[in-house]
Parts: structure tokens; C-alpha cells; sequence
């Protein structure tokens, strides 16, 4: 059932969004996800791509654990071991001075918060957790009251393209102006911690206001925008034929809209449509021709990064190569630079 737009705003112009947490471009823990590293390598060379063009400052700390998303959401771990792995990650990045964290994946932006959330503000968990790594002799470990600000100390990649969105134009080196491009927004972003997020909840647009700044205005709103992805985690292997189903209506209203590129800010999200695109295709009867590529994919293509080193376009299902030559970007398979 389509929804009813009536009720949806009119898409806001990014200069009229109020920032109202802080957005760091230094002292930055750039937070490695599982679900990036074993799926979508290219997310985080092109997000290390974009950051060392623009400047912004960050480390990758060795010392990082899982954030314990996937098993978490599986029940496989609980809410006290996913918070107390939280509270050691959060000691080595104050320990490492780099206490903002920014992760590349939804899922860890929303666990890494409510873990933060619940160490300060549920004093028995806390002592607990304390309390365990004093047993085992890592005291070093311990958590205070307040060491990290879920709000302000915990940003999405996705927050940090879009404060230095201005700076991006005058790295351009890829057209990306004659594409039908379309947005996703995951949902562990705008809908679980929803107060701290930039992005409105009713209106998900945070992702096509950097696409307006490179100068590759998205379609906007489009039916069924706010869809969640389908995955439901552990429900596209319990219940793969619920959760394909609940991706149908999105890929049809995409369709409809003749899409190109649809761009993620979740490798989770990015899973369900670039590896399942050929699957709802069987089952719905459409040719989809999108293709998919994370937020910091695209704008690390926008400044010319190579696509099989940087962004690691090898490492899809659906193929990135027909972008490629609609946009007249040259690229050699062994990975020679796109651009000097």
C-alpha cells in the first residue's frame, strides 16, 4: 500500500537544517564495522579516501572490538556483555585521545549509543560491569559516569559529510549530475536514536543534501522512502521469503522512478538490496537496473578515487561497471588511477 504523501513535507534545503550536536573533523576513532570489513571493504578506504582529502583527523584503533551488533540482534549476545565490550571500546579511544567516535555502519552508530547511554544512566549496570573487569584484573577498564557523550561523542560518517559538504565541490573530479540517483537512509540512524540524529525522522534527507552539494540532485522523496530494508537481521535467514517481501514495495517505487544509483549509509541495508537485487528481480518480474553504493562510495567517486582500489567496486554483486561508463569514467580492471 503506497503511503500518503500528503502528510509527507516538502523535502528541506540543507541549508535550512540546524546542527545541534556536535560534528568533530578531529580527534575522531573511525569505528571499523564487521559487516564493512567482510562485505564492503571499499566503504572504508573511501571514507579514509575522503578524510585525508578533506583534512579531517582521525586513527583506526587496533585495540577495537565488534561492536557485537549482528549478535546482539540474534540473541546470541545480551545487553550487559554488548554494553560492557562498548565500555572497553570507549577506554581505548579516550586512553588513544580520540574519544569521538565515528562509525560507518548504522547498526554500530546505535549500539555504540545506547551502550553509552545505558553506562551513564543505569548506575547498577555500570558498577557491574565495573565490577567484573576489576575481577579480572583490568581495572584499567572501569567506566565513569559521563566519560563518553552518546550525543556529541558518537557521530555516523554520514554527519561528518554533511557539515563539510561545502568543501566537496572543489575536489570534484566525476560528474555525477546525468544520474537518477535515490536515497536510503538506515533506519538504526533516523529511527532508534531519532533526537540525536540531523536527519528527520518523517522526512530522511540528510544523504541527498551532500548529493545537492556535489551537484547531483537526488529524486527526493519517492513512494515508500521511509521503508525499512527488509534484512531484519537474523529474519533474511529465518524468514528470507517475510523479509524479501518487505523489500518488494521499495524496489518497485525505485523502479518506477527509472533509478540509477541508490545510495546507503548501511552496509546491513546495502546487503539486502546489491546481493538480494537479482532475487526480487525473479520474484516481482522487474529488470532492476540500480546500482548500489554507499554514501562515502559515491562521494569518493565524485572526487575521482580509483573504483577498484578505493571503492572497491569488485566486492559487489550488482555491477558498478555500467555507472562507470554511463558517467565516462575510465577504469582499468587491474586498478590502474583513475585520475593523477
Amino acid at each position: 500500500m503506497s503511503e500518503d504523501l500528503s502528510k509527507v513535507p516538502t523535502q528541506v534545503p540543507s541549508n535550512d537544517i540546524e546542527i545541534k550536536k556536535f560534528i568533530p573533523t578531529e580527534n575522531i576513532t573511525l569505528f571499523r564495522s564487521c559487516l564493512v570489513s567482510s562485505e564492503y571493504p571499499g566503504i572504508e578506504s573511501s571514507t579514509k579516501y575522503i578524510f585525508d582529502k578533506l583534512g579531517i583527523e582521525y586513527v583506526i584503533d587496533r585495540n577495537q572490538s565488534c561492536c557485537t551488533g549482528l549478535g546482539h540482534y540474534y540473541d546470541i549476545f545480551d545487553e550487559f556483555s554488548t554494553t560492557a565490550l562498548a565500555a572497553r571500546n570507549f577506554h581505548h579511544a579516550i586512553e588513544n585521545n580520540h574519544k569521538h567516535f565515528v562509525p560507518m555502519c548504522s547498526t554500530c552508530y546505535a549500539i555504540l549509543k545506547t551502550s553509552a547511554k545505558i553506562l551513564n544512566e543505569k548506575d547498577d549496570v555500570r558498577e557491574e560491569i565495573n565490577r567484573r573487569f576489576r575481577e579480572k584484573g583490568l581495572d584499567n577498564l572501569q567506566y565513569t559516569k559521563g566519560d563518553i557523550d552518546p550525543v556529541n561523542d558518537i557521530t555516523h560518517v554520514l554527519d561528518v559529510l554533511f557539515y563539510v559538504r561545502d568543501k566537496l565541490p572543489s575536489l570534484k573530479k566525476v560528474d555525477l549530475s546525468g544520474l537518477n540517483i535515490a536515497t536510503h537512509h538506515g533506519c538504526h540512524y533516523y529511527k532508534v536514536h531519532y533526537d540525536d540524529s540531523i536527519c528527520d525522522v518523517r522526512n530522511p534527507n540528510v544523504i541527498d543534501d551532500v548529493c545537492e552539494s556535489m551537484g547531483a540532485p537526488t529524486i527526493g522523496w519517492y513512494d515508500h522512502k521511509r521503508r525499512h530494508c527488509g534484512c531484519g537481521f537474523r529474519q533474511r535467514y529465518a524468514n528470507k521469503e517475510l523479509s524479501m517481501e518487505a523489500s518488494f514495495e521499495k524496489f518497485d517505487s525505485l523502479y518506477d522512478n527509472d533509478v540509477d544509483l541508490l545510495i546507503h549509509m548501511c552496509p546491513n541495508c546495502q546487503v539486502q538490496f546489491d546481493r538480494y537485487q537479482h532475487i526480487i528481480s525473479k520474484k516481482t518480474g522487474h529488470d532492476y537496473k540500480m546500482v548500489h553504493l554507499n554514501i562515502s562510495q559515491a562521494v569518493a567517486l565524485y572526487m575521482g578515487a580509483d573504483p577498484y582500489k578505493v571503492l572497491g567496486i569488485q566486492t559487489h554483486t550488482q555491477r558498478v561497471e555500467p555507472l562507470l561508463d554511463k558517467l565516462g569514467v575510465k577504469y582499468d580492471i587491474k586498478g590502474d588511477k583513475l585520475h593523477d
